[in-house]
């Protein structure tokens, strides 16, 4: 008891939902207004709007000591903004039962305009509702603590028996990133480039940086599968699909990362940079490797033509690889029981599928197809799509859990 009411576990005070991705298990929650029509979370937010009028009424008392009115204040400040989205939906909602009961009685040829005029508002309010659904959900789940990040993203070719396709699409997924971040006008530093010497991409890396940019990227680590006939050879006539795959890392980079790196830990390498096609872009040896001997973890930058500063944008790319170690320990420990589908944690899995036969991306962890994949690989508008409907289905499936666990806990009689 608080102040005379009862405060239920707010998924405001919750540190930490982590999407599992499991789509068998959300059928029936697939996006942001079937989720609102829950028996559950209607319950939850009729609570947290009774709540917020309770917190607003004591806030206008005389007999409040300093300390509680500063605790009503910031909790006042944190259900704000829920209330009130949840009381817009409600009023949109009304709208559009006083527009279907209209529509009903508008049946004669004489009103067939109002008829018309009515479905256009309808349909107007639909779409309000939707956006407003997922505004809502949006303020429940927590922020990620690194969502705010600039990221180092690493892109890596796999191998395929015969042909060349791992290595173009690589090229191609390192493109597409790049654009995306041009799209999202975020800056793009590519910190190593190693081209493959037909043409393709063997690894490439690159530091990026800008508004909430780990926050649309972090569900792009992964493995992601293309399908295609090559373009030159046998396979190329026979009409003879090959299968390849290439590795995406997303690394969070907070700007506080401060990680104690010993030079008697570090093999520093040099050697000459190369350009695209192979061919060196300088006569001496600017481009710098590092080892980090305790972990062996390697990385390698020639971004610059000076050695010295190729050497100090490796060192902060080691330097966010070391933090990665420790940002996963902590998750590993807080969320030990499930399988976290951030970054590097899901390299094992197939997690996309670029089929340039049936012209189709699908998204395996949320069983979602796109079209064109011409277009996704533009990295503007359709990408930027894809990875919102990844975001809004983490969003969607970390309120679905809290409040499983919510009624878990109630029939459980605690």
């Amino acid at each position: 008891h608080n102040h005379g009411f009862w405060r239920p576990k707010s998924l405001l005070d919750t540190a930490r939902f982590t999407p599992s991705f499991n789509s068998q298990h959300r059928k029936n929650h697939q996006d942001s207004r079937s989720l609102w029509k829950h028996e559950a979370v209607q319950k939850y937010l009729e609570t947290v709007s009774k709540e917020y009028q309770q917190v607003s009424h004591l806030l206008n008392a005389d007999s409040l000591k300093d300390f509680e009115q500063r605790t009503l204040k910031r909790r006042w400040t944190d259900l704000s903004p829920i209330a009130a989205a949840f009381e817009e939906i409600k009023e949109a909602e009304r709208e559009v039962q006083e527009l279907e009961a209209m529509s009903r009685e508008l049946d004669s040829r004489d009103e067939k305009q109002l008829l018309e005029l009515a479905l256009e508002e309808k349909e107007t309010l639909d779409k309000k509702i939707n956006v407003l659904c997922r505004k809502l959900f949006q303020l429940l789940v927590p922020k990620e603590k690194y969502d705010r990040s600039p990221v180092i993203l690493e892109v890596t070719a796999g191998r395929t028996t015969g042909g060349d396709i791992c290595q173009q699409f690589t090229k191609e997924m390192f493109e597409m990133y790049q654009n995306y971040a041009d799209y999202k006008r975020w800056t793009f530093d590519i910190v190593n480039y190693t081209p493959a010497e037909i043409g393709g991409l063997h690894h490439a890396a690159a530091h990026i940086s800008g508004e909430d940019v780990y926050r649309h990227l972090k569900y792009e680590g992964g493995t992601h599968r293309v399908q295609r006939i090559p373009e030159t050879g046998m396979s190329s006539r026979m009409q003879r699909i090959h299968t390849g795959t290439m590795s995406v890392i997303v690394l969070p980079q907070p700007e506080e990362v401060d990680i104690k790196v010993d030079a008697k830990d570090l093999r520093i390498d040099t050697f000459r940079a190369k350009g695209a096609g192979g061919q060196h872009v300088n006569k001496t040896d600017s481009a710098v490797r590092i080892v980090h001997l305790p972990t062996g973890l390697a990385v390698e930058c020639q971004q610059e033509r000076s050695q010295q500063l190729n050497k100090e944008i490796a060192l902060r790319t080691l330097r966010a690889k070391l933090y990665q170690q420790i940002i996963e320990e902590q998750l590993s420990q807080e969320q030990s029981a499930r399988k976290l589908q951030l970054g590097t944690r899901a390299q094992s899995e197939r997690i996309r599928t670029y089929n340039f036969t049936q012209d189709r991306v699908t998204d395996h962890r949320i069983s979602y197809d796109a079209r064109n994949i011409k277009e996704i690989l533009d990295g503007k508008e359709a990408l930027d799509q894809l990875i919102n409907r990844l975001l809004e289905f983490a969003e969607i499936e970390a309120v679905t859990e809290y409040l499983e666990n919510l009624q878990a806990f109630e029939g459980g009689g605690c």
